[in-house]
């Protein structure tokens, strides 16, 4: 990202969500960002999973400028280039463990045998191969994460934005979430983390810290007794 600017329109005034922020990611890298309530953290989360546009500025994702694209082509993008984990994981209650991992493979349009083959892959790669038949409120809140992260992986992204993912879970939960997730960045995924939690953060190679829109500090996490 260079020089990306996020506007918004309140009333009269021009909130400046994001002023000018300058980012780079390396492949592979698995960075938190943190900062306080409004600081930015959303808005950028948004611009990077291609949720949103930039006011000013340019996003190149994976070699590809991305800002200016219309929105099939966002939305190709997203679908092919990005995977997506949520606080409240997003599971459809109606569906299995499966089939909700399926759910990428379906809108790209991969054939019924292929998607049915990933899929168990993924759900057996997160550890829930013998829940796959399960749906969501016969899960726990950690292994619906654990299935979000399988549907999030399942297209092979080149980057994974999670939003909070250790936010609804207890303490016991959000570290096997967290585990799963430093397994998959040393296997080679690029994952990006919003977090209010000091402690995921610690987990991370890389802290960006926001404050009024703007990074305010750019380092590695201190060392955890």
């Amino acid at each position: 990202m260079r020089g990306i600017r996020r506007d918004f329109t309140v009333g009269d005034s021009i909130v400046h969500a994001l002023d000018g922020v300058d980012l780079d990611v390396a492949a592979g890298e698995m960075i938190a960002i943190m900062g306080p309530s409004g600081s930015g953290k959303s808005t950028l989360l948004n611009l990077l999973g291609c949720l949103d546009r930039p006011t000013a500025g340019s996003y190149d994702l994976d070699g590809e400028p991305v800002s200016a694209l219309p929105t099939d082509r966002l939305a190709d993008i997203r679908q092919r280039k990005i995977g997506f984990v949520f606080q409240s994981f997003h599971l459809l209650a109606r569906m299995t463990a499966l089939r909700n991992v399926e759910l990428p493979m379906i809108f790209a349009g991969v054939g019924v045998a292929e998607r049915r083959e990933r899929a168990a892959q993924a759900l057996d790669r997160v550890g829930l191969a013998p829940r796959a038949e399960h749906r969501p409120n016969q899960l726990s809140g950690g292994e619906r994460q654990r299935v979000a992260i399988a549907r999030a992986v399942v297209m092979h992204p080149a980057i994974l934005l999670a939003d909070e993912p250790t936010g609804n879970l207890d303490s016991e939960s959000g570290e096997s979430v967290m585990q799963l997730l430093q397994r998959m960045h040393s296997e080679g995924l690029t994952i990006l983390v919003v977090t209010h939690n000091s402690d995921v953060g610690g987990r991370t190679e890389r802290i960006l810290r926001m404050h009024d829109g703007r990074f305010v500090t750019d380092g590695r996490p201190t060392p955890q007794s």
